[in-house]
């Protein structure tokens, strides 16, 4: 796994919400070899991460998230209006946030820095600061999945090097800073590492 890229595999969103919410897990990792015959009848995309809890099985991180989301009211609320507020939130992360961040990162670390996406990232970021200028968490006037996604989606260096927002950096460093990401993330962290020694890579990032 590339150095830049360790640390942000999406498997760390489900160790984090698990993390958060006291949710016990177990990590186990995918070959990126012949993963047409270890993993594509699991994940139709070839990437990580998917789910198991009991017979149950999901792919996709953000279908996962809201999995565990359904399991602990520290992820989401209960009552209809925070429960909304959290979907409408966790769904933003991924379409209209993550959308233009992820595209327009893969563009600038191929060389591509003034790509036509610049404008539109501007854009987003722009109205985000503005809701998070007036906030301390995203959704539910306090932590859930939903601010977890966003938090994830904005802590890419690179997204947080794009001109001076105050508000929102200061958001990503509140998320970053909670003992949950830090435990996820150095459980993944380790997980890389063990690999180097062993020569065995952990497996495909999603």
């Amino acid at each position: 796994m590339p150095e830049g890229s360790r640390g942000f595999v999406r498997d760390l969103r489900l160790r984090w919400a698990c993390e958060e919410a006291g949710l016990s897990y177990a990590v186990a990792t995918v070959p990126v070899d012949d993963r047409a015959i270890n993993h594509l009848d699991r994940q139709p995309f070839g990437q990580i991460p998917c789910l198991n809890d009991g017979e149950l099985e999901i792919f996709e991180s953000g279908a996962c998230l809201l999995h565990l989301a359904r399991k602990s009211e520290k992820l989401m609320p209960r009552d209809p209006v925070g429960e909304a507020d959290t979907l409408q939130w966790t769904i933003a992360a991924l379409n209209s946030m993550a959308m233009v961040t992820v595209p327009w990162w893969f563009l600038k670390i191929c060389g591509d820095d003034d790509n036509q996406l610049t404008g539109w990232l501007r854009q987003r970021l722009d109205h985000l600061e503005k809701v998070l200028s007036e906030r301390e968490w995203l959704a539910a006037g306090r932590f859930t999945v939903a601010g977890q996604l966003m938090a994830d989606a904005l802590r890419i260096s690179e997204v947080r090097a794009f001109s001076d927002r105050p508000a929102t950096e200061a958001y990503v460093v509140r998320a970053t800073e909670r003992p949950a990401f830090k435990k996820a993330r150095a459980g993944q962290m380790a997980l890389f590492e063990a690999g180097d020694e062993t020569g065995v890579p952990p497996g495909r990032p999603g």
